[in-house]
């Protein structure tokens, strides 16, 4: 059977290429590939999509998300971090059922294909991962993500706690099973929680597999000042050192928040090409402090953006995360010109794929590339005037995700005219709702 044709028409397209252009045009995309790139395209599709008077840009990608915890939206508010995760998130996070961490992974990957995300990092629970991969290969979803690791650490529920042999033995079986699924759409990534929640034994095996079977590592690091305290004390040194001392630092690592950094710590991150995952908002309402994003950037640091978890942000919505990610150092550093909006909107999508290593196949609209995209609309009152303005500047600080319109993963619609193609919104709405009663009185937590 031939593949399935779409062309995009009379759009303003962001395309995030080498010169970073942006100009009228249309896109021809056959099977999940853009093949063609230009104006006024006479050439027959099966789908014709009207974009006059929109804007067409990369697929956002995120960084580090928590799909596992979308379902504990509301449920952990206003909480310093180690209480937040010992006192809800973890409880939590150890009642879910296989049903549950399905439904919440459908509730996360829906509200960011809402709002223009195609990709993520994301951290699972311990329990239950298959069912997260079950929802982003049936909703044509992409991710890299894994299993969570945790076999140690003062406050971990049983529910929770592991045999270091089984996590590793259940890390590799999800691996073997899922890595490549969905067109190639869903890769494996190891999930170590945090130094705080993981021996060294298994750091170090993490080290060995992720390169024995060539894939990431996804973990946090360096959030809050109690955690590193935690670390100091335990392997008497500081998170990215010690990180670095094991070799897990390097191009395959992606460590999200690194808040609190020495500069040493800034130095290894930046000469090892480790990747890092900025969660402004979630950074902000946890009040763990906000990274030195600039500062990283100008050493020559990797940095790309993620909005975390539902409970800690409270919404996953990219266009946010790109707001607060410029506004907030122009506060730490009063300097309006550091973090401008190009910058910025790099970091959510040509540095989103290469966080993933996907820089060649997504994060820009380019011939021959993965037909990852959406499409926005600017005629919004809170957007006008949208001539003669920076078209990337209208995104970063004043867009939001309701103004998109149009989300396309592989080149496959996922959501269209602000519909859902690929999951039953209402339905997710509803089992959300039923399940999150079940889950706050299984984990002994009361309103």
């Amino acid at each position: 059977m031939p593949a399935k044709t779409i062309l995009i028409q009379n759009g303003t397209l962001v395309t995030m290429n080498k010169a970073r252009e942006v100009k009228k045009g249309d896109i021809f995309i056959r099977g999940n590939l853009i093949e063609t790139i230009g104006r006024d395209l006479k050439i027959p599709a099966d789908e014709m999509i009207d974009a006059q008077g929109l804007v067409v840009i990369p697929g956002l990608i995120q960084t580090h998300i928590h799909l596992t915890q979308s379902l504990f939206r509301g449920q952990a508010d206003d909480l310093e971090l180690l209480d937040w995760l010992k006192n809800r998130i973890w409880p939590l996070e150890g009642m879910h059922t296989e049903e549950s961490n399905y439904i919440s992974a459908k509730l996360g990957i829906g509200e960011l294909i809402k709002g223009g995300t195609t990709a993520i990092i994301d951290m699972e629970t311990v329990n239950h991962t298959e069912a997260a991969f079950h929802a982003v290969l049936e909703t044509g979803f992409r991710a890299h993500m894994g299993k969570c690791m945790m076999d140690y650490g003062q406050g971990v529920p049983s529910t929770l706690m592991e045999d270091t042999e089984r996590s590793i033995q259940e890390s590799v079986r999800l691996l073997r099973e899922w890595h490549g699924k969905g067109n190639g759409r869903i890769q494996y990534a190891f999930a170590p929680r945090f130094v705080v929640s993981c021996t060294e034994k298994l750091l170090l095996k993490v080290r060995d597999l992720a390169r024995d079977y060539d894939v990431m590592v996804h973990t946090h690091a360096s959030e809050n000042q109690g955690e590193i305290a935690l670390v100091e004390k335990d392997r008497g040194m500081r998170n990215i050192t010690y990180l670095h001392k094991l070799g897990l630092t390097g191009e395959n690592l992606v460590l999200a928040h690194c808040i609190w950094l020495h500069e040493e710590e800034m130095r290894i991150l930046a000469e090892t090409g480790t990747k890092i995952a900025h969660c402004p908002n979630s950074n902000l309402k946890l009040a763990s402090g906000i990274a030195k994003i600039p500062e990283l950037l100008q050493m020559g640091a990797h940095v790309s953006i993620g909005a975390d978890g539902a409970p800690c942000n409270n919404n996953l919505d990219m266009f946010a995360e790109m707001r607060s990610a410029a506004l907030i150092q122009k506060g730490r550093l009063f300097d309006p010109t550091t973090m401008p909006a190009q910058k910025v909107f790099e970091m959510a999508t040509i540095g989103g794929a290469k966080a993933m290593g996907l820089e060649d196949e997504i994060g820009s609209l380019e011939e021959g590339k993965k037909a990852d995209l959406a499409i926005v609309d600017v005629k919004g009152i809170h957007m006008v005037p949208f001539e003669n303005v920076d078209i990337v500047s209208q995104l970063v600080y004043s867009a939001t995700a309701q103004d998109v319109r149009t989300t396309m993963i592989d080149g496959n619609v996922v959501m269209r005219d602000r519909k859902l193609i690929t999951i039953c919104e209402e339905s997710v709405i509803q089992e959300a709702n039923r399940i999150i009663g079940q889950q706050l009185k299984r984990a002994g937590i009361q309103k």
